[in-house]
């Protein structure tokens, strides 16, 4: 059997034709959301956006790459109603709203392939 490879898809720009990363586009509005506000103090001092939106690409990259790292590792998922599971790491979406994952081992089972969405992970480890 073939083994599973990440697929990476750079985005494209915001043209009318574009995967939706133009704001106005239905897309982004449901998909990419910011969940956290700028501050208030943001609003108001232009050099405070700044530090503030460097922090969170700061954090943005950080994350990517960490599942980056993660790609064929063993990793155990701490889910809500405290579910564990483990399973090896394949890729996750552009969204990252789904996480590819093989020989997943549940409560009941084991499967061998699965996506487990990332809204019902509540944190994740592996071995580095």
């Amino acid at each position: 059997m073939a083994t599973p490879v990440s697929v990476l898809r750079l985005p494209k720009g915001p043209d009318p034709n574009s995967r939706g990363f133009d704001p106005k586009s239905p897309r982004f509005i449901a998909l990419c959301r910011t969940s956290i506000s700028t501050s208030a103090e943001s609003e108001m001092d232009p050099e405070h956006l700044q530090r503030e939106q460097h922090a969170r690409s700061v954090l943005r990259e950080s994350f990517l790459r960490c599942l980056l790292t993660m790609a064929n590792k063993k990793v155990q998922f701490h889910m809500y109603e405290n579910v564990k599971v483990e399973a090896t790491f394949g890729a996750s979406d552009i969204d990252v709203l789904n996480f590819q994952v093989s020989d997943l081992q549940t409560p009941i089972g084991v499967q061998k392939e699965a996506l487990i969405r990332s809204q019902d992970v509540i944190s994740y480890t592996f071995d580095v």
